[in-house]
């Protein structure tokens, strides 16, 4: 399938690109994007959660009242869990939530989201541009002229540019990321995705192996 690339004034340069169907037109498998995505979540949360068990607490281990005759249950330490102030039972604990993917899968996902994006027809392709100094006015400026100032977008770049990621910091519902970085939760979660031209040949390298 051919895309037009536009240029930053979101005019038509009269060039086309090939899509390649290996990537964008594979139906899309659903599990395999759940599994990264999943993967991608687990590997944002530090797990660094803690809370101190009855055996961390700092209090006396004397008996709080008598064991027998009270008509209650025995109490043997003001730090049980049922007592206020006393430990936490079964709280949480420091753990690694990551866990691996094989890499096939993870390609596999990637396209599933390229090929959902272009069936919403919401792939734009333009042709490649730079600036001499970080400019968020004419960061902004570009994305109104592609029509993509309303919506979450994410811009995909060849290789960093460092002029064009800092000037799109400060732009609302705006990411951009270098191609080698990119992963399916970015794709899924922007509503357009805008790809450099000079991006494209690279992404089938990329996700054909």
């Amino acid at each position: 399938m051919e895309l037009n690339v536009v240029n930053i004034k979101g005019e038509d340069t009269n060039r086309k690109v090939e899509l390649s169907d290996s990537i964008f037109s594979v139906e899309p498998n659903d599990h395999a994007i759940y599994l990264d995505v999943k993967q991608y979540l687990a590997n944002q949360r530090q797990g660094t959660h803690k809370s101190k068990e009855r055996a961390e607490i700092t209090g006396s281990t004397r008996k709080i009242k008598k064991q027998k005759g009270t008509g209650t249950a025995r109490a043997g330490s003001i730090k049980s869990p049922v007592f206020r102030g006393g430990g936490r039972a079964f709280g949480p604990r420091p753990r690694n939530y990551s866990f691996k993917l094989n890499k096939k899968l993870k390609r596999l996902a990637r396209k599933s989201a390229f090929a959902y994006k272009l069936k919403e027809q919401a792939i734009i392709i333009v042709e490649d541009f730079s600036f001499d100094a970080p400019k968020t006015k004419e960061f902004a400026a570009i994305r109104k002229n592609l029509k993509v100032d309303d919506k979450r977008s994410l811009m995909v770049l060849k290789e960093l540019d460092k002029n064009v990621y800092l000037s799109s910091r400060n732009v609302p519902k705006s990411e951009v990321m270098v191609l080698s970085e990119l992963n399916t939760y970015a794709i899924l979660k922007a509503k357009s995705l805008v790809l450099f031209e000079s991006s494209i040949e690279e992404l089938g390298q990329l996700l054909n192996g």
